[in-house]
C-alpha cells in the first residue's frame, strides 16, 4: 500500500484569498467587520489576525472609516495594518478586492488564458 506524498504539487485552485493583518485596534476592526461577511473566515492569533475568503473579499474603506471613528480611510492605511496577502488583490479607491482566481479578476486585471493546441 503506498502512501500519498504529502508534499507533492496540487494544481487546482483552493478558491480561497485571504490577508494577513496587524493584531492592532484598525485590524481588530476590519476582521470584525469582515468576519460578519458571507463566507468570511477570522483566525486570531498573538500578533496577526488571518482573514481568509470564499472566492472574493471586499475590504470597503467608507465601512471601516466608519467603524474606526476615522473621517477616511485608504489604500495607504490598509497597506499599513496588511502584512501579506494571497490571491489577486484589486485596488481601487474605494475598496480592495480580492479574488481567488485570475479569472474573477480578469475584468481589472486584463488577465486573459491564451488559446492552446489551436
Amino acid at each position: 500500500m503506498s502512501t500519498p506524498d504529502r508534499f507533492a504539487a496540487n494544481p487546482t485552485s483552493s478558491n480561497e484569498t485571504g490577508v494577513t493583518l496587524m493584531n492592532n485596534v484598525a485590524g481588530q476592526v476590519v476582521a470584525e467587520i469582515m468576519s460578519r461577511k458571507q463566507d468570511v473566515s477570522i483566525r486570531e492569533l498573538p500578533s496577526m489576525i488571518r482573514v481568509d475568503g470564499i472566492r472574493q473579499m471586499d475590504f470597503v474603506f467608507e465601512e471601516i472609516a466608519e467603524a474606526l471613528g476615522w473621517a477616511d480611510f485608504g489604500h495607504d492605511d490598509f497597506e499599513e495594518i496588511m502584512s501579506t496577502h494571497y490571491g489577486r488583490m484589486v485596488v481601487m479607491d474605494d475598496r480592495v478586492v480580492m479574488f481567488a482566481n485570475p479569472e474573477d479578476a480578469a475584468q481589472y486585471t486584463g488577465f486573459d488564458l491564451p488559446v492552446v493546441g489551436v
